[in-house]
């Protein structure tokens, strides 16, 4: 049984360091000192490193330098063997003294010669500290493939605006989109060359074990997923209610009459010294193993029960779900503005077309140009029009750095609904369970700015401002239209296979 939440709990102390229960007033941002202090001496670790990161690039591109001048000697000399030999000799020579492999040591060579030679604001802003390695390879591999240097300049302004405010994991799809916004015919070729490289493989493992790995499309591999998750949870609550009911049966067969407490929540063990019907925790399968154990029903026996005496009835509803977005001109043919996976980034525009053909339904989202901030959704069909809203303006935990799909988060009240909040798009925004527990049991706190942009204070005062995706993702345009454009974007509830879900 719970306890009601109290304002009045004091603070625990532990040492030098004061901690607060989950029902203790915690301390107003600002005020915790000793935190304050950490996430200083942290920060100017990370720019340190990343300072010094910055300077070996520099050193390892001057690599691409030396390799030049004496394959230009061996010309001169009329060596006509060993055209990479210079490059060996370079790269044995750094791998020795840095102890690590000459192949390694030549992938290094190259990327940090990318870095430098091709995005210098990248660089720069490494070398001053402003973002990390991480960040920076993210920049330079979604943005390698703009052959034009204006669009690669105008590319980095754009991605390194995003990276002094995003974490590298959120970046990553902003990064992806821009590219392909700014240049959309290499992200096209880019896809369907990829699409090209879709294979299954099997990587042997020890004990016993093996990996089985498909390179699929990204929407197909998502929905995959999600199918499976879907299944697996609903394998986990039956197991769960069949060991309840063993539970039960225990504890009725050692000593009558606490049954019936042990489903109302009692802890009967201490009373009896253990139930004979409890379930073992080592025999007890995760979500994990109940996904896997479900793609092995699947594949080879069409019956994603197998491995258990579920009945398969209750799971013949289930599909997968994605949320892609395409603009109405794409979907007609007349341009090639990138398609978008929500989380992911461009997709192929061909596959969201037949996608389109068998879903139900679809959301219009109306978008502001400048901006690219949804500020309108409806359908023709009845659904929850405020939580489509919702799911299409945030993508994601609103949390700074967090990437969770709304579909896996709760449409929270940034001002209580107890406090007086009002369930409108103003105040909801979606949080995943555990930056939602943070957000209600922890100094943090969280105000809407309007259209969607979130301002965070953390329990030492510091401000994170977390912006609405699509508005993340635009790329300026030379003259905006003056009404917004629709665009369609596919409800979480569009099946990829199996029948159309009632409405």
């Amino acid at each position: 049984m719970s306890r009601p939440h109290s304002r009045s709990a004091s603070k625990i102390q532990t040492g030098t360091a004061v901690s607060y229960d989950s029902e203790v007033v915690p301390p107003l941002p600002g005020t915790w000192r000793e935190l304050d202090l950490l996430v200083q001496d942290v920060l100017r670790a990370r720019e340190n490193v990343a300072t010094a990161q910055a300077a070996e690039a520099a050193a390892l591109a001057r690599a691409v330098g030396l390799v030049e001048k004496r394959a230009a000697e061996r010309k001169a000399r009329g060596v006509r063997f060993g055209n990479d030999l210079p490059l060996r000799e370079v790269s044995a020579e750094l791998g020795a003294a840095m102890r690590v492999g000459d192949r390694t040591v030549q992938r290094r060579i190259d990327d940090a010669h990318t870095l430098v030679t091709r995005f210098p604001a990248t660089f720069a802003a490494l070398s001053g500290g402003r973002i990390d390695r991480q960040h920076a390879s993210t920049i330079v591999d979604e943005g390698v493939v703009l052959i034009d240097d204006a669009a690669r300049s105008e590319y980095e302004g754009l991605v390194l605006a995003v990276a002094e405010v995003e974490s590298a994991g959120r970046m990553r799809e902003i990064a992806r989109v821009i590219a392909a916004r700014l240049d959309p015919d290499a992200a096209t070729a880019r896809c369907a060359a990829a699409l090209r490289t879709r294979s299954v493989r099997v990587i042997d493992l020890d004990d016993g074990m093996a990996r089985l790995l498909a390179d699929l499309p990204a929407p197909l591999a998502h929905a995959i997923l999600d199918r499976l998750t879907q299944f697996a949870r609903l394998v986990a609550d039956a197991e769960m209610r069949e060991s309840d009911s063993r539970t039960a049966l225990g504890l009725a067969e050692a000593a009558p009459g606490l049954a019936e407490a042990a489903v109302g929540g009692v802890e009967a063990e201490a009373a009896t010294g253990g139930a004979e019907g409890e379930p073992d925790p080592d025999t007890v399968r995760t979500l994990g193993e109940i996904r896997a154990d479900v793609l092995i029903d699947l594949l080879l026996t069409s019956d994603p029960t197998g491995h258990t005496g579920v009945d398969g009835d209750a799971m013949t509803g289930i599909r997968g779900e994605v949320n892609v977005t395409i603009p109405l001109t794409t979907a007609a043919h007349l341009d090639d503005e990138p398609t978008l996976l929500s989380g992911y980034g461009p997709v192929d525009a061909g596959l969201v077309r037949r996608l389109m053909a068998a879903a139900p339904g679809w959301n219009r989202v109306v978008i502001d140009v400048p901006t690219g901030a949804p500020i309108g959704v409806d359908r023709y069909t009845p659904s929850a029009e405020l939580r489509r809203f919702v799911d299409v303006r945030d993508e994601r935990c609103r949390f700074p750095g967090c990437t969770m799909r709304p579909w896996r988060c709760d449409a929270d009240h940034t001002i209580d609904a107890a406090l007086g909040g009002e369930t409108c798009a103003e105040n909801l925004a979606h949080l995943c369970r555990r930056h939602h527990v943070l957000k209600h049991s922890s100094p943090w706190r969280v105000e809407q700015l309007g259209r969607g942009r979130l301002k965070w204070t953390s329990p030492t005062g510091r401000v994170h401002l977390d912006e609405v995706p699509s508005t993340q993702r635009v790329t300026p345009i030379a003259t905006p239209a003056p009404a917004p454009i629709p665009v369609l974007v596919d409800s979480p509830s569009s099946p990829l296979s199996g029948d159309p879900p009632p409405f």
